[in-house]
């Protein structure tokens, strides 16, 4: 991939924060289990992520590194808050449902770590461009997982019933959300081996015809 295809799909394909590197999986085996669970868990991941990636990018790289983690962590949580209070407008089920996984987006990978190893060593347009990118990645395997675990496990889309011949009410459990995280993270290094021998290919022509 050249540098604006990276920065626009590595967070979706070249790195994806679950299927990659394996963080935020607690949320997507043990609540990722319906539609409505995967929008509320979507919503809660992308906000507070971004906003608090965002404003923490303002505070002062002089800091000691553990300050600004702290820092990092106090936004997030201040962020949470009113973020929180709208998902109880738009998704109060779920949120019952989801409990204790809701504030833990608050702390996750991309605000407490991938902060200083990653994103603020960009500049401000490419480090946005990136973080959307990783979120996106997130948001994707949330939505394919809520949608076919549901639909599998409980014959159902978005709570409607569809005509579905064999359901498998493992895939509702924590154990079948491991299993099929797995199926999804096999899938994704197929893709991924794919587009980058593609890449590879087409790399060698372009130094072949110079």
């Amino acid at each position: 991939m050249n540098d604006r295809k990276k920065a626009v799909l590595g967070g979706v394909l070249g790195d994806n924060i679950v299927l990659s590197g394996l963080m935020v999986i607690s949320p997507v085996i043990i609540c990722g289990d319906t539609l409505k669970n995967a929008e509320a868990l979507i919503y809660a991941f992308s906000a507070i992520t971004f906003l608090s990636v965002l404003i923490s990018s303002f505070v002062p790289k002089k800091l000691p590194y553990t300050v600004k983690v702290i820092i990092y962590a106090l936004i997030s949580a201040l962020v949470y808050i009113p973020v929180k209070l709208a998902a109880k407008e738009f998704y109060p089920e779920s949120i019952e449902r989801i409990g204790i996984y809701y504030p833990l987006l608050a702390v996750n990978s991309l605000i407490v770590f991938q902060t200083e190893a990653k994103f603020f060593r960009m500049k401000k347009t490419d480090m946005i461009i990136s973080l959307i990118s990783c979120i996106a990645g997130f948001d994707i395997v949330m939505l394919l997982t809520g949608f076919l675990r549901e639909l599998f496990a409980y014959g159902t889309i978005n709570s409607r019933i569809v005509d579905v011949n064999t359901l498998i009410g493992g895939l509702s459990q924590p154990f079948g959300g491991f299993i099929f995280l797995g199926l999804m993270c096999g899938a994704y290094r197929f893709i991924r081996g794919l587009v980058s021998n593609n890449d590879n290919v087409r790399s060698d022509a372009d130094v072949s015809d110079k």
